[in-house]
């Protein structure tokens, strides 16, 4: 709900409204020393954004879609301060017409994502989830070995790290797992040689031990998993995705793993957040050989109060030009 503050007439003043501060998990953002109206509210349903909307300058969110005829309906907003880097919530087309104006952040997450990625990779390699359940479920305590043989481990040393995108994120994975004596190969474009410093698409399907995605969703790169490509994936690959859930299809993911072409995946994004009840994340997430995240990779309190603070700054910076 709104905090109260900001119900009243704005009086000239410049009306900031931001849409989904549940999205910021408690962290604030810093608001303008110039004079302002601010409104929050928790949550905005679809069908509330255009009243939430009425009368506001800034409109501050980061999973709140504003299309073509939300945009068309509120002629007042100049500036949408999306708390992401991602502004694919956001018809640009349409704001551009309108001349509104988009400011994002960027890179605030590049460590927290990269060792996000680190952590899954390394909690697949060795099994993490199933010889934790091994002790759980009392096979150690009950078994004759002083150990427990619950699942294949393999060092990361020697084995090869294929990335998709080439990005801060995916530089500084890269960086952390040269550390780990992996190799690293980028991947070109699909359909397209390989540029200079990357590897053909299909070559590093066919043979990294680990792919990680990080790139955006486009027309383009939807699905890019699928079934035709899981398959010429070397067999027993790990997965990781910690950028957009529709990259996957899930579905062909799914068979993949029980067919064994697929050796495990580590999985931080959905096509549609949060996930319904009985979607294949959430499938998938009960599987031993994979680890699913609720969207968490990009949290870490340094990324989280980065982020505030540079939606702050943008939307200051953009009071103080007007």
């Amino acid at each position: 709900m709104a905090t109260g503050k900001g119900e009243q007439e704005s009086g000239g003043k410049p009306r900031i409204v931001h849409l989904d501060k549940v999205t910021m998990g408690g962290f604030e953002i810093p608001r303008p020393d110039t004079p302002h109206v601010w409104i929050e509210y928790d949550f905005t349903e679809p069908d509330a954004v255009v009243s939430r909307l009425a009368g506001a300058d800034i409109a501050i969110l980061n999973k709140v879609r504003l299309d073509a005829a939300t945009l068309a309906a509120l002629p007042e907003l100049k500036l949408i301060a999306v708390t992401a880097t991602g502004t694919d919530v956001v018809d640009s087309v349409a704001a551009k017409a309108h001349g509104i104006e988009i400011r994002n952040v960027v890179g605030y997450a590049g460590t927290s994502v990269a060792e996000h990625v680190l952590m899954l990779i390394l909690a697949l390699a060795r099994g993490l989830v199933p010889f934790r359940n091994a002790v759980i479920d009392g096979r150690w305590e009950n078994g004759r070995s002083f150990c427990v043989f619950a699942a294949p481990v393999r060092d990361l040393a020697g084995q090869r790290l294929g990335l998709f995108g080439s990005g801060a994120i995916a530089q500084a994975v890269a960086s952390r797992a040269r550390v780990l004596g992996m190799e690293v190969v980028f991947a070109g474009r699909q359909g397209q040689p390989a540029a200079e410093g990357r590897v053909a698409f299909e070559e590093v399907l066919a043979t990294s031990d680990i792919i990680s995605l990080h790139c955006p969703l486009t027309n383009e790169t939807r699905h890019m998993l699928d079934a035709r490509t899981l398959a010429t994936m070397k067999p027993g690959a790990v997965i990781i995705n910690t950028a957009r859930g529709a990259l996957i299809d899930l579905d062909a993911l799914d068979k993949a793993l029980e067919s064994g072409q697929i050796g495990g995946a580590g999985i931080d994004v959905a096509p549609v957040e949060p996930p319904p009840p009985g979607s294949p994340i959430l499938q998938l997430a009960r599987r031993d050989n994979v680890i699913v995240t609720p969207h968490s990779a990009w949290l870490s309190a340094q990324a989280v109060t980065e982020v505030a603070r540079r939606t702050g700054q943008n939307v200051a910076t953009f009071l103080a030009e007007r």
